[in-house]
């Protein structure tokens, strides 16, 4: 398989990744799940998902289209369309798989995917993590990775403006 089709073949719908995902589970692999926009992708992104997929044996990413980006981070985002966000985080070796959702929170996806493993940035506390209570009653763990200090989308787009 080409390496362009490989990434491709990564970025998938919601129905297939929970096919896939009962796959997985079915041949005793550990399902990690992470979220975000992941708009102007850098080191503490990056960061966030290897300390995740070091979590499990598959992690999946689940991508905020850009409807639901602009609802959350206002009408100037996302800076990268979806299409490229999805292509550009698919393309690292330590994703397994993407997936896009349209609502505010992932709430939906973790829902029908069931990982194994939630894991969301150094901002969250358990308690405020959407998800959280669902796969702790599914005998999931729920990891909070800690910032990059220096990283940040915002930060990023408020240097570029200053240029």
């Amino acid at each position: 398989m080409h390496k362009l089709q490989w990434i491709q073949n990564k970025i998938t719908d919601r129905e297939q990744l929970s096919r896939q995902c009962h796959v997985w589970r079915a041949i005793g692999k550990k399902i990690v799940f992470t979220n975000g926009c992941f708009d102007i992708l850098h080191h503490g992104h990056l960061d966030l998902i290897a300390k995740a997929a070091d979590l499990g044996n598959v992690l999946v990413l689940g991508l905020n289209t850009d409807a639901s980006v602009k609802r959350l981070k206002g009408a100037e985002r996302p800076v990268t369309n979806e299409t490229d966000r999805a292509f550009q985080v698919a393309s690292l070796l330590c994703v397994d798989a993407v997936c896009l959702f349209d609502e505010d929170t992932p709430e939906e996806l973790i829902t029908a995917l069931a990982p194994d493993v939630l894991v969301k940035g150094g901002d969250y506390t358990i308690d405020n993590i959407v998800g959280a209570e669902f796969v702790q009653k599914n005998g999931g763990k729920v990891e909070i990775i800690p910032f990059v200090e220096g990283y940040s989308t915002s930060s990023i787009i408020d240097r570029i403006k200053k240029l």
